[in-house]
């Protein structure tokens, strides 16, 4: 029986997967490589990119015209900056997988007839090889930008040195792999062009609405064990397509569900274990966190400003080529739900922890199981008053401390049987969290808005407030609403912490300052 796969390649016979051709344009790139370009192929990590362009250089190589050889040059990154390891590791790679895949020995045996200084070893051997081929070379380098610093431009320099001599004496085309798009490839030092001889960018896609129903129908084929519609509705929501996501869902949940259907509620535990578990893709996902150029775009979002108008292009492009963020309709945002709830749950973890003792969900539930918001929320604003200076100091993103805070409090207590949905109001200086918490009545929908500016409010910007707050109860549905503002400014915490109970048209919203 096949499995929803999770870690590295699709292999047909072991895993359900999308046909790889399916999510590339063929005919664009035969017409590329047709015409001798070098060319770059990116996406985020685990989107299969991988299988794809193994999937192509099979549809190269059975085409008969070119003898395409897909090579993983990763193993060089070891090496770092140090061309004199790393360039001979690149070249043995590409000489170990000819001779693996095709039992084609030129490869390595013009490294090995090839005198001159170890720098200079991937040009050398590609023309000796180019030369002797029967067939134009297609060579694909994945992971190409695992490479590092000095090590990185020494390939992409030596790619351009010898791109005049093709295709009798260097590759037909090159094609370069990896989670960036060429323009990041620069270093400090470098001249700004390492690869000006790219023809084009191409960015592997996500999949879409009908290929998430199509995987899972592979599964309902082979085993007869369905995912409801609901389900289905749920993943999408909750992904947006991203695939290792899609399919991690679904491995999850059919673990925890091995017989009958696949429910929403099914795939909420599965997100929640994925989570919890902080699997290698989550984690990889959180080690991004730590860069200053992530941090420069994720901290703006998490206030709901927007980074346009505070980073440069550069890092944004770099945070959209990494999958964290995407350009939606009202602009940049995280990439998908899950995301939201990655970041700012990594970037709290040590709080979240250090609270397990101090607050317990049993005191915050009332009699009926619903939960006790105001009893809940009160209860933060003494925590904010006497711990936030000595806590928000310790988080990396101090802009969004407080924002960060409040989430980690939430989230030990929602953690005991609920769930909290986030979203950031870009360019309103919003985070809008959505509290769901199933009771034995029904399932309890709260809203909290949380805003971040000097107190007291005018009254045009707490007009504002309320109706933002209002908005989205309307669109969650949600019974109950609090506004949580958090004072920038210089007043003594007496005059921060108070509750003032508010209407806007038909809806009774608690304002609380902290």
């Amino acid at each position: 029986m096949r499995q929803f796969n999770t870690e590295g390649p699709v292999i047909a016979g072991l895993h359900y997967l999308i046909p790889p051709l399916t999510r590339i344009d063929v005919g664009h790139l035969d017409e590329l490589v047709d015409q001798m370009k070098y060319f770059v192929v990116h996406a985020p990590r685990q989107t299969g990119k991988t299988t794809c362009l193994m999937a192509y250089a099979d549809h190269l190589n059975q085409g008969g015209r070119y003898h395409a050889v897909y090579t993983n040059v990763e193993a060089a990154q070891a090496q770092r900056g140090d061309v004199a390891a790393a360039i001979p590791v690149v070249a043995g790679e590409i000489a170990a997988w000819a001779e693996d895949l095709f039992g084609d020995t030129i490869p390595g045996k013009a490294i090995a007839e090839s005198p001159g200084p170890p720098e200079s070893v991937l040009s050398r051997m590609l023309s000796r090889w180019c030369a002797q081929a029967p067939k134009p070379i297609v060579l694909i380098l994945d992971e190409a930008d695992a490479l590092i610093g000095d090590s990185l431009l020494s390939v992409l320099r030596q790619l351009r040195a010898g791109y005049a001599k093709r295709p009798k004496w260097f590759p037909h085309s090159v094609i370069l792999c990896g989670l960036r798009d060429v323009h990041d490839y620069r270093v400090q030092g470098s001249d700004g062009s390492p690869f000006n001889i790219r023809a084009e960018s191409i960015r592997l896609g996500d999949f879409t609405v009908g290929e998430v129903a199509a995987l899972y129908g592979q599964h309902t084929a082979e085993t007869g064990q369905e995912f409801t519609a609901d389900a289905l509705d749920r993943v999408w929501n909750l992904t947006l397509g991203q695939p290792w996501l899609v399919n991690a869902l679904a491995k999850e949940a059919v673990a925890m569900q091995p017989s009958g259907a696949i429910t929403a509620n099914d795939i909420d535990q599965a997100k929640e274990a994925l989570i919890l578990g902080r699997v290698t893709h989550i984690d990889q996902l959180a080690q991004q966190l730590a860069q200053d150029r992530v941090r420069r775009v994720i901290a703006p979002i998490l206030e709901g400003r927007d980074p346009v108008f505070e980073t440069d292009d550069g890092d944004i492009r770099y945070c959209i080529d990494l999958g964290l963020i995407r350009r939606g309709d009202q602009g940049l945002e995280i990439a998908n739900p899950i995301y939201r709830e990655v970041v700012p749950r990594s970037l709290s973890n040590t709080v979240q922890i250090a609270l397990e003792g101090m607050q317990k969900t049993a005191w915050y539930v009332k009699w009926d199981g619903r939960l006790d918001l105001p009893k809940l929320l009160g209860a933060f604003q003494q925590f904010f008053r006497e711990h936030s200076e000595s806590w928000v100091e310790r988080f990396q993103y101090k802009e969004a401390g407080p924002q960060l805070l409040l989430q980690a409090f939430l989230q030990r207590i929602v953690n005991g049987g609920g769930r909290v949905e986030r979203e950031y109001g870009l360019g309103r200086k919003r985070t809008d969290l959505l509290i769901v918490w199933p009771y034995g009545g029904g399932t309890q929908r709260a809203v909290i808005e949380l805003k971040t500016a000097p107190q007291p409010p005018s009254q045009a910007a707490l007009t504002d407030a309320l109706a933002q707050t209002a908005d989205y109860m309307d669109r969650c549905g949600a019974s109950e609403g609090h506004l949580l503002w958090f004072d920038r400014g210089p007043r003594n915490w007496d005059e921060r912490i108070y509750r003032r109970p508010c209407q806007y048209g038909r809806y009774s919203i608690d304002l609380w300052g902290a």
